[in-house]
């Protein structure tokens, strides 16, 4: 099942800092998902300046709980606090994605 995760930074003056300390240790862990055949879509989410404040990745996993279980309880964005909230819902990618 696919899965579209979007994760928001936080707004307080020290986001984009704890964004960029962090975005190496986010990197090697979404390497590892999409090695794995997990990750199929990543991209950061601006704001009108284009700065910066917050991801969304397309990842497929078998459940949600999979997911958090494999991806999202070892993201570092997560852990070291970078997004501050994090939505998950299942979604149905077209056709023409399925056949590559």
């Amino acid at each position: 099942m696919f899965f579209m995760v979007l994760g928001y930074d936080g707004t307080d003056s020290e986001a984009p800092a704890r964004r960029k300390e962090t975005r190496p240790r986010h990197l090697v862990n979404s390497t590892r998902v999409y090695e794995a055949g997990k990750l199929h879509y990543g991209a950061a989410m601006l704001n009108e300046e284009g700065n910066m404040i917050g991801s969304m990745m397309i990842l497929d996993y078998p459940t949600e709980a999979d997911l958090r279980a494999d991806w999202l309880d070892v993201e570092p964005y997560v852990l070291e606090g970078v997004w501050k909230e994090v939505v998950i819902r299942p979604v149905q990618p077209g056709g023409w994605f399925l056949e590559k």
